[in-house]
């Protein structure tokens, strides 16, 4: 058998073919793996946009989609298995990114009881508002209705499976929800 250096098979060596092996150092990149990959490189920043538009801040939302492929990488085999990998993911990120912001704002009361006086709450926010803005402004359950079905371009029953709930849900959330942004959209310009 031909060895390298550092003990493995050499390349093209009868070990390596025999093996599957995919490269000298006797690594194989596993089917399940490249599946990730591609995945990943198809999927990850566009749900990164939608969990930053859900969630209201650029850094938590791509932490919270980066969170959330580390656990779709862990369990890839179901996940991957599964109709919706990517609304999977979302929602992964999206209660990861809630539970982060929930601890903030009890280590913030925290410092108010304490009477720490750097913790005060953010200023008002700027009269014209964003999209951003205007997002932050719908509540929870909205915003990420908004955000699956226009952001990440999912139809009224892929949103109603990968949030729980029935598409008529989708369709009165989407609806009350386009009306408020364009009620604060109004006001902006």
């Amino acid at each position: 058998m031909a060895t390298l250096a550092g003990g493995g098979p050499a390349a093209g060596s009868p070990d390596v073919l025999r093996l599957g092996l995919a490269h000298p150092i006797g690594l194989a990149v596993s089917a399940p793996t490249r599946d990730f990959d591609d995945f990943y490189r198809a999927h990850r920043d566009e749900i990164g946009r939608a969990l930053v538009f859900t969630l209201g801040d650029q850094s938590l939302g791509q932490e919270a989609v980066d969170e959330a492929m580390a656990k779709a990488y862990q369990k890839w085999a179901e996940v991957g298995a599964g109709e919706n990998p990517a609304g999977w993911v979302f929602v992964v990120g999206k209660r990861w990114g809630l539970s982060w912001l929930r601890g903030r704002r009890r280590e913030r009361r925290r410092e108010e009881l304490v009477g720490d006086a750097e913790s005060q709450p953010a200023p008002a926010q700027a009269d014209l508002v964003d999209l951003m803005d205007a997002l932050a402004q719908l509540n929870l359950k909205h915003r990420t209705v908004i955000v699956c079905r226009f952001s990440l371009g999912m139809s009224v029953k892929d949103t109603a499976a990968v949030l729980g709930i029935g598409e008529g849900t989708v369709k009165s959330r989407s609806a009350r929800a386009l009306e408020q942004l364009r009620t604060l959209t109004e006001v902006a310009t």
